[in-house]
């Protein structure tokens, strides 16, 4: 029995203006706490004395939660509603970024930041949520519009520097777990049950088996969109917890300069995920997708090429040449990565309710967690290729890699489908 909205069961469009704004609202609190690493990593790291990889595995362990345990909250979320499992999952998160001022070690460190990382969770909350309140064709739009939600990052990368430097990384952590409990409260009083969840009380509703639960994620298809939101969102997020320290280490930044410049990746890569929901409605998510990865493509590989000294032979001597990515040039690069990154996003997500309209918080959740663990590993792997290598531009190096993977199955999956067609109708 399939569980979407009909016509008449429609909320009204002040129902669906309230679940869209505060679960936005919900999911921004929440992503700035998720990212909160991203900044007073950066004191810990000196303090601590950690190594880049130790760091990289520091601002990379509340991503680890957050996308693990994206696929049981959209499960949860459901069977029991969003409303719940969001206020929850808020409130859960909270208790670990109080605990987190607490920690006296770098082991403790990553036990809080294993807390912290619950915030991230919740997007797979809010996809499931969201969606129930809108029709097919309107989804892509609304959850672009939820998808802004990411920037939070921007809000710790430009409020977390001034707070840390006037009384210490502890007290941005305090700070941010009350809004997270604020806005626990807000969500719960402010917002009602999506429809589905309202109708299953007023039938009475046995629930489905778990095994059913998880059966669309036997489909590769599922996987391939796993590996597209790995760029789009993992990258994203491994970015946006790497840039303070790429821009400190390269261009010798403060501490302040960096989190402001990375905001401002930040911030393109998030507002603009709601027109990328918007136009995957308008001229389909595959196009959408195939511009992503072309554009990112080329910013990643001018990116990743180190800066070089060359001497040549020439006819009448030695011929020299310098190529180097300067700081305006490296930032406004990185704003057309994160604009095309943000409309990948959306319409990676833009596919999941209208392949699987019964399962959105289950192959949500499993998209999301993929996509999540990009920003576990990546910031690992950017560490990693920095120690081994020596060269600071590796970790694009490495995006741009993953792009073309990206790019090649889903090109070889959109002809094979073609071919399909073909066949059928020939």
């Amino acid at each position: 029995m399939t569980e979407a909205i009909s016509a008449t069961q429609s909320p009204s469009a002040p129902q669906q203006n309230r679940a869209l704004g505060l679960s936005t609202l919900a999911f921004t609190v929440c992503f700035a706490v998720w990212t909160i690493f991203s900044i007073i990593g950066v004191s810990l790291k000196d303090q601590l004395g950690l190594s880049e990889t130790q760091f990289g595995l520091l601002i990379g362990t509340p991503v680890l939660t957050g996308s693990l345990s994206r696929i049981v909250l959209g499960i949860w979320t459901d069977r029991k509603g969003g409303r719940l499992v969001f206020t929850l999952t808020m409130l859960a998160a909270a208790v670990a970024t109080f605990l987190l001022a607490f920690a006296q070690s770098y082991e403790q460190l990553l036990l809080a930041a294993l807390g912290v990382g619950l915030a991230g969770g919740s997007f797979a909350v809010g996809v499931a949520y969201v969606s129930r309140f809108y029709p097919a064709q309107k989804q892509g739009t609304a959850l672009g519009i939820f998808g802004v939600g990411n920037v939070g990052a921007a809000v710790t990368k430009f409020a977390a520097p001034f707070v840390m430097l006037a009384w210490g990384w502890q007290s941005v952590a305090v700070v941010w777990a009350a809004a997270l409990v604020v806005m626990a409260a807000i969500f719960w009083f402010g917002t009602e049950d999506d429809p589905v969840i309202a109708r299953r009380r007023s039938e009475g509703y046995t629930p489905r088996s778990l095994a059913s639960e998880f059966a669309p994620l036997r489909n590769v298809q599922v996987w391939r969109f796993a590996l597209y939101y790995f760029f789009a969102f993992g990258a994203f997020v491994a970015l946006t917890l790497w840039l303070p320290r790429y821009l400190i280490g390269v261009y010798g930044f403060d501490i302040a300069t960096a989190g402001m410049v990375a905001a401002a990746y930040s911030i393109p890569a998030s507002i603009f995920r709601a027109y990328g929901g918007t136009l995957s409605d308008r001229i389909g998510a595959r196009t959408v997708l195939y511009w992503t990865f072309g554009v990112s493509a080329v910013c990643a590989f001018i990116l990743a090429l180190p800066t070089t000294d060359t001497v040549i032979a020439g006819v009448e001597g030695p011929v020299r040449f310098h190529f180097e990515t300067g700081p305006v040039a490296f930032i406004g690069l990185v704003f057309v990565l994160g604009f095309f990154m943000s409309l990948g996003k959306a319409a990676v997500y833009k596919h999941i309710p209208a392949y699987y309209p019964d399962n959105v918080g289950a192959v949500g959740g499993l998209v999301g967690m993929i996509g999540g663990l990009g920003g576990f590993v990546l910031p690992l792997l950017f560490g990693f290729l920095n120690d081994i290598t020596g060269i600071w531009s590796s970790c694009f190096m490495a995006l741009f890699v993953l792009i073309l993977m990206s790019l090649g199955w889903m090109h070889s999956a959109v002809r094979r489908h073609e071919r399909q067609l073909v066949a059928r109708t020939a």
